[in-house]
């Protein structure tokens, strides 16, 4: 018999079915067993009476979490026995047959309540028992339909998605890289991506025009709760557009996504309102405001752009370095000081931030698609010809054949769909986090590898 998914059970009322699931509760009454099962789609009372002979001898060694294929007839539940508004609260399961698929030693912790009790890094040793409880099993679901939102979205906004490579060159544009040895290529060593930055621009030189990837990310950063090594997010670029074209077409899409998605959720301005970022510390302190009029309330939503960034800031050592990205175009006004190197600390960009109650959840910038500005970037920052040439040759020869003006964004989804979920950190919204000193304690990572790897890697390690 074809399986039946729990949520449609309402649908074969009087009919016999096939579900399949784990055991959620399991209540002995004496001559019955009250037996609730559970799949991806919900849950559902049965029951297995005594007349059911050889169902109601195997229910009594059946224990919570294990994997059935339970047969029985659905059937109307009493009038006085209806539970209003809950799914299947109106019917029940007659179980007449059993099957155990697999059964389960006593899980590790309780999955009936939120899980947010627990240690964490016990969850996370555990995950795919925590992401069994109904709030892990939330967010999963609707971080798939944000994802899913923003894909519809952009394809009807004539963007393509193109997947950009994972294994690729080390280049000093921010955060350290994860390197990876090449085993035929002795001494040398791919990159992961920090983002897909300068894939993403190339594609503006190929002439797609309009890009979207959801991106993993990797950056070997120092340790924090708010961060992952690895995490997700909507990479975007656009050609022939100014700033306002990319940050209208992301207000748009932010609006319509909570709007359908989360439609009990209320966006306090639209359009959402525009800072400076110097009236952003001047007025709150950060980059990153917090406008909700109310902070208690968990369904306000406060979007705001902060723009004119500096371009330049000074390193701990006296040096320039960029505040976001050397790949941003200044603003027109401010080329000419750019080109002559003069006034750093004066120069302003052209990218901007999308905050959320409190929380960055977004940045770009329109590019530098010019090579010689670019050049004066890196020159800026105490590069080199020769180094500029080495780690950033191929940017330079594609911008001098026919790169036209272009733009984007990327979006934290993880930080995204957490304040959308009310979530306190991103680890609640991603499948398999790690934890926030950035160890997987289910898979026991980092870890060594053989001695015979790393002979085959040409590499020696120097143990502490």
């Amino acid at each position: 018999m074809k399986r039946t998914y729990i949520k449609d059970l309402s649908q074969n009322v009087g009919q016999e079915v096939v579900i399949k699931g784990w055991v959620d509760v399991r209540r002995d009454q004496g001559k019955m067993v009250f037996m609730d099962m559970r799949d991806m789609t919900g849950r559902v009372q049965g029951v297995v009476l005594p007349n059911h002979t050889e169902a109601i001898e195997a229910v009594k060694e059946v224990r919570t979490e294990w994997v059935l294929a339970v047969t029985g007839l659905v059937n109307k539940r009493p009038e006085r026995n209806v539970k209003a508004g809950v799914l299947n609260g109106d019917i029940e399961m007659e179980i007449t047959g059993i099957e155990v698929l697999n059964m389960s030693e006593t899980i590790p912790f309780d999955i009936s309540g939120d899980t947010k009790e627990i240690n964490e890094e016990v969850r996370l040793k555990y995950r795919y028992v925590d992401l069994r409880s109904d709030r892990m099993q939330k967010n999963i679901r609707n971080r798939h339909k944000v994802i899913k939102h923003i894909r519809d979205f952009l394809d009807s906004e004539s963007f393509i998605e193109v997947e950009t490579p994972i294994l690729t060159k080390s280049t000093p544009e921010g955060s350290r890289d994860y390197v990876v040895p090449a085993r035929l290529y002795p001494g040398k060593f791919y990159a992961l991506p920090q983002s897909p930055q300068q894939y993403k621009q190339l594609l503006m030189t190929a002439g797609v025009e309009k890009y979207f990837q959801i991106a993993r990310c990797m950056r070997d950063e120092d340790t924090r709760g708010d961060r992952q090594p690895e995490f997700t997010q909507l990479d975007l670029e656009m050609s022939f557009v100014e700033r306002d074209d990319v940050m209208e077409l992301n207000e748009k899409l932010l609006i319509d996504l909570v709007t359908k998605l989360y439609p009990e959720k209320k966006i306090q301005t639209i359009p959402f309102p525009r800072l400076s970022y110097a009236e952003a510390m001047e007025k709150y302190g950060n980059d990153k405001p917090d406008l909700r009029e109310d902070k208690t309330d968990p369904n306000l939503l406060a979007f705001c752009w902060v723009i004119d960034f500096p371009f330049f800031e000074k390193t701990d050592t006296g040096a320039w370095t960029f505040t976001h990205n050397p790949f941003s175009r200044p603003k027109p006004e401010h080329v000419e000081w750019l080109m002559g190197k003069e006034n750093i600390g004066d120069i302003l960009t052209t990218q901007y931030d999308v905050a959320l109650n409190g929380f960055e959840i977004g940045g770009g910038s329109i590019r530098n698609h010019d090579p010689k500005a670019l050049e004066k970037v890196f020159e800026v920052m105490g590069h080199s010809l020769e180094n500029i040439e080495k780690n950033f040759g191929h940017m330079m020869s594609a911008f001098s054949l026919g790169t036209p003006p272009h733009g984007g964004i990327a979006w934290g989804l993880d930080r995204l769909v957490m304040l959308l979920q009310n979530e306190p950190n991103i680890r609640e919204v991603i499948p398999f986090a790690k934890t926030g000193e950035g160890k997987d304690p289910m898979m026991d990572s980092p870890s060594e590898i053989s001695d015979e790897q790393l002979l085959e890697l040409n590499i020696k390690t120097l143990k502490k």
